[in-house]
């Protein structure tokens, strides 16, 4: 009894969360690559197994940092960000997700984000000095955050409105 109980309420889990991803999350026919057969649903789960690992990555290049492994922090940490960067290729397709990159909206912050992550591996594995890797991880997360930003819809101006808010200074960007 306890197992049908459980299988029901995972299917309606399911459904529910499925649907509410669907609606929200699914880009358009004309949006998508049509190189991939995987499902909407398998979609999904790759685009999270690929952040999960990229977290991971980066949690792990960090612990390098301090045990002063400044290559593999380089190498771990922004592979990291290139994994979670490369699991949005499953939401669009990489086409697609390509074309978005490089927008009018995102050009800028796409621009960023992959100079940084070239500088991070340039200051930390072939340069070793720990504090301009560190400087370029920080701008490579922060460039991150911007990028990540841009697809949800409104989230730039609120967070320039909370720094204007909170420092006074005007944002420019």
């Amino acid at each position: 009894f306890k197992l049908s109980y459980y299988n029901e309420y995972k299917s309606y889990l399911s459904l529910a969360t499925m649907g509410l991803f669907s609606t929200i999350m699914q880009p358009s026919d004309d949006d998508m690559d049509n190189t991939c057969n995987l499902s909407w649903e398998h979609r999904l789960y790759a685009f999270g197994a690929c952040c999960v690992i990229g977290i991971f990555l980066s949690i792990f290049g960090t612990i390098e940092l301090w045990l002063t492994q400044y290559t593999a922090f380089a190498l771990l940490y922004s592979l990291g960000t290139l994994t979670a960067l490369a699991g949005t290729c499953f939401l669009r397709g990489p086409m697609s997700q390509v074309k978005k990159m490089f927008d009018k909206d995102r050009l800028i912050s796409t621009i960023v984000l992959l100079v940084s992550i070239v500088l991070t591996i340039v200051c930390g594995a072939v340069l070793k000095i720990a504090i301009l890797a560190l400087l370029c991880v920080i701008i490579q997360s922060l460039a991150f955050i911007w990028y990540t930003l841009s697809y949800i819809p409104g989230a730039r101006t609120a967070v320039k409105s909370c720094f204007s808010g909170l420092t006074g200074i005007n944002c420019p960007c």
